[in-house]
């Protein structure tokens, strides 16, 4: 049976792994959600941005639902991205997601036409009535042109099936407030996108992380996520410094808004966790700038010699 929505902990965007001709490479997701499990997340959370699910067809979508739900297999909740322009289509893929043993959905604000907080929280109100698993709000303003106001997230949190908030926007200030905001909502789960932001968060009454780099070392985010909430100040400032290293090293490259997923797919097809290929019209790294991402990876002794298991932390 698959476990209640995660409330705690880390949940990580899954990537989503591709072959050469665009195609899902199931083999590599498997791998990499074994992984996660194994590491000892708190939830798996396809269809995100880091799984880059606005560029992938709904056919693709469809088969990564199903092939994360089948590999998960109720170890762990899997929540599904349904983020879309089309409120029917929203609803078409979350009743995918639930047939499919999808433990709750994510939405983030419909882009493309600027929408008023009215028209914002009207969608999420038919988008919760009408799907058949608990929701989650997503928060990214730099992508969808609009931010939940506290007072439309406050109202929508309200409501019996909307069970957890995560922010992706990078501004500490609004997070606080949001959390602050959300703190009378019992067993309601505040999470923080940016992994950099992820220990300061916690100290700022947030509850957990969606944390793309646990694609890549999940045990690290299981074990920072511990350190601060188990009170090991020592073992949360190492592992913090590891976690910003990696970011600064391996993230930056390529350029746009999509440097995060490029270096992140770089890195982990120097160790053979999936290939280096974006949904288009994104394009993965230069030859020149993987070298860069080989020898940075080396220096921070992430990069594996062939066969053997790539590294956890």
């Amino acid at each position: 049976m698959t476990q209640g929505c995660p409330t705690r902990g880390i949940v990580p965007p899954l990537i989503t792994p591709l072959k050469r001709d665009g195609t899902l490479d199931r083999h590599a997701l498997y791998g990499i959600v074994e992984r996660m499990i194994r590491a000892g997340v708190d939830g798996i959370f396809a269809l995100g941005t880091t799984g880059e699910a606005p560029s992938l067809g709904y056919g693709a979508r469809f088969e990564v639902v199903r092939e994360v739900c089948a590999t998960a297999g109720g170890r762990v909740p899997v929540l599904v991205g349904v983020t879309d322009t089309s409120l029917k289509e929203a609803v078409r893929l979350a009743d995918f997601a639930h047939q499919s043993g999808a433990t709750a959905i994510v939405a983030a604000p419909p882009c493309y036409f600027q929408i008023s907080q009215v028209e914002l929280e009207g969608f999420f109100r038919r988008l919760a009535a009408e799907a058949h698993l608990p929701l989650y709000l997503y928060n990214f303003p730099s992508l969808t042109k609009v931010r939940f106001e506290i007072d439309t997230l406050v109202r929508l949190a309200r409501l019996p099936d909307v069970v957890g908030f995560k922010d992706s926007s990078g501004d500490l200030d609004y997070f606080r407030e949001a959390q602050q905001a959300l703190a009378q909502f019992q067993d309601f789960a505040i999470f923080m996108g940016p992994e950099e932001m992820l220990a300061e968060s916690l100290h700022l009454g947030g509850t957990g992380g969606v944390t793309g780099g646990a694609n890549l070392l999940p045990e690290l985010f299981v074990s920072l996520y511990r350190a601060v909430t188990e009170g090991r100040v020592e073992e949360e400032r190492r592992l913090q410094a590891r976690v910003m290293a990696i970011s600064n090293k391996l993230y930056g490259l390529g350029g746009y808004g999509t440097s995060f997923l490029k270096g992140m797919k770089a890195a982990m097809s120097l160790n053979g966790l999936c290939e280096n290929v974006l949904a288009p019209p994104h394009l993965p790294l230069d030859a020149a700038d993987c070298e860069l991402v080989r020898e940075r990876m080396e220096e921070l002794g992430l990069l594996v010699a062939e066969g053997e298991p790539a590294p956890m932390r």
